[in-house]
C-alpha cells in the first residue's frame, strides 16, 4: 500500500477563530488520535491532494514538527459549497490492531458476456476492509472472466483472504447487462442462426 507524506505543525489554540484563520491561509486543522495522546495540528491543504482526490487507498506518514506517526485518514469534512477541506481526523496505526479502510476494486480478465455484446456495470467501486496494517490490500481483485450475459459477481464469491470484507456477501460488485438490441433476439442470437 502506498504512503502519502504529510507535514504538520502543532496548534497552540483550538478555537473556531484560529481554525478559520488556518483555512484562510491554506491549511487544514487536523487531529491524530489512537496513540498515547491526541495531537492537534494543521497541515498545508495542497498535501492532501494525493490522499483525498484519488480513488486509491493509502497510509499516511505524518511528520508533526519532528514527531512521526503512521496513520490512516479516518474522517474528513468538506465545505458543502466550495468543497474546501474543513477538518481531518487521523487514526494512528498500531501493527497489532486491525483498522477499517475503503479499498478500490480491480477487475481481472475479460467477461464473456461483454464479448457477446453485453455491458459491464460496476456496482461497487470500493469495498470496506478490516485488516491489520501489514495485511491491508492496495486493491481487491475481482475475477470477471466467467461473467456471462445477465450474470453478477457478489462479495460472497470473492473467496478467502487475510483481510475481512465488511460489506454484505449479497452485495453485487459488477454485472454484465444485456443491451436492448440483444434482448429481443434471445441471449445467444439463436434466432439469427435459424434464419440463416
Amino acid at each position: 500500500m502506498k504512503t502519502v507524506e504529510i507535514i504538520g505543525f502543532k496548534r497552540a489554540n483550538l478555537g473556531k477563530k484560529e481554525s478559520k484563520d488556518l483555512r484562510a491561509a491554506g491549511s487544514v486543522p487536523c487531529v491524530i488520535y489512537g496513540g498515547k495522546s491526541q495531537v492537534h495540528f494543521h497541515a498545508p491543504m495542497i498535501l492532501f491532494r494525493d490522499l483525498v482526490y484519488t480513488p486509491n487507498a493509502a497510509f499516511v506518514h505524518l511528520n508533526i514538527e519532528g514527531q512521526e506517526f503512521k496513520a490512516i485518514l479516518q474522517d474528513i469534512q468538506f465545505h458543502p459549497v466550495n468543497e474546501m477541506i474543513l477538518h481531518a481526523d487521523f487514526l494512528e496505526l498500531n501493527e497489532n490492531s486491525p483498522v477499517k479502510l475503503d479499498i478500490p476494486v480491480k477487475f481481472l480478465g475479460v467477461a464473456p458476456g461483454v464479448q457477446k455484446g453485453g455491458k459491464l456495470v460496476s456496482k461497487m467501486r470500493k469495498l470496506t476492509v478490516k485488516a491489520l496494517p501489514s495485511e491491508m490490500p492496495e486493491f481487491i481483485e475481482v475475477d470477471i472472466s466467467k461473467l456471462e450475459l445477465g450474470k453478477t459477481v457478489k462479495v460472497g464469491e470473492l473467496g478467502e483472504a487475510k483481510y475481512n470484507i465488511l460489506n454484505s456477501p449479497l452485495v453485487s460488485i459488477a454485472s454484465v447487462e444485456v443491451p436492448r438490441a440483444l434482448k429481443g433476439k434471445g441471449a445467444d442470437g439463436e434466432e439469427e442462426e435459424e434464419e440463416a
